[in-house]
């Protein structure tokens, strides 16, 4: 079976005096995908920053690869090949594009270089043609695609996309789905969260539903897709 990359255990998170996070486990390994669903406000991309100590959960355990990482700082989560494309981008809007992505450029933890500059630009050639644009002057989808490539650039085993194609165009979101559909068959480990549950569960094997911070269903894809009413329960508008 497959190593484990990433796991909560037990997880409870506070902002303030606001319980957000409710005993939450959760795991992933090697080359899976993960579609982590539920509606605005029940903890997802809390759930995400627990895990990268990017918020600091009160109770539970953080391991990756199998150890604990529930005290680690961010780079330290990273540094073990695990990548995060934010909510909102987080470009450096004064850089370039080739900036943005030289300067995330590193190898993976066994030493591989598998996402090179130029692979990079042959998955987002819009990107190559921008390449000397400052970050400032591309439109939301091409800041995505920048972000996205720079996650790339430092050669992860894991790929977190939190809200990929919030705010974009239709015809630009489906560029996106299509280049992470891309990036799933290298073999990288995703989790995805997205509103558009028919498209993460595509490309996903599994999938998760929160609500109020709790796990009210982790499934694989087929089987979540095989429930209409579950689907409307939880993530019908």
């Amino acid at each position: 079976m497959s190593n484990m990359l990433l796991e909560a255990k037990e997880v409870h998170t506070y902002y303030g005096a606001s319980h957000i996070l409710h005993g939450i486990d959760f795991s992933i390994r090697e080359g899976e995908g993960i579609a982590l669903m539920g509606r605005n406000g029940m903890g997802k991309s809390t759930l995400i920053k627990s895990m990268l100590g990017i918020v600091r959960p009160r109770h539970g355990r953080v391991l990756v690869r199998g150890d604990d990482y529930s005290r680690a700082r961010t780079f330290q989560t990273a540094q073990q090949g695990i990548a995060y494309v934010p909510e909102g981008r987080g470009i450096f809007k004064s850089l370039t594009v080739r900036e943005n992505l030289l300067m995330s450029a590193r190898a993976g933890i066994d030493g591989r270089r598998e996402w090179t500059f130029e692979r990079v630009m042959e998955t987002f050639p819009r990107l190559g043609e921008r390449i000397n644009n400052g970050g400032w002057q591309l439109s939301g989808g091409e800041q995505q695609m920048l972000t996205i490539g720079r996650a790339l650039m430092t050669n992860p085993d894991l790929l977190i996309l939190d809200e990929a194609t919030e705010g974009l165009a239709p015809l630009i979101a489906m560029e996106i789905w299509r280049i992470v559909k891309e990036i799933r068959r290298t073999g990288i480990a995703t989790v995805i969260v997205d509103k558009n549950h028919g498209a993460v569960t595509s490309i996903c094997d599994r999938a998760m539903i929160l609500v109020k911070g709790q796990v009210v269903f982790d499934g694989t894809s087929d089987e979540i897709r095989a429930q209409p009413e579950l689907i409307q329960k939880h993530l019908g508008v």
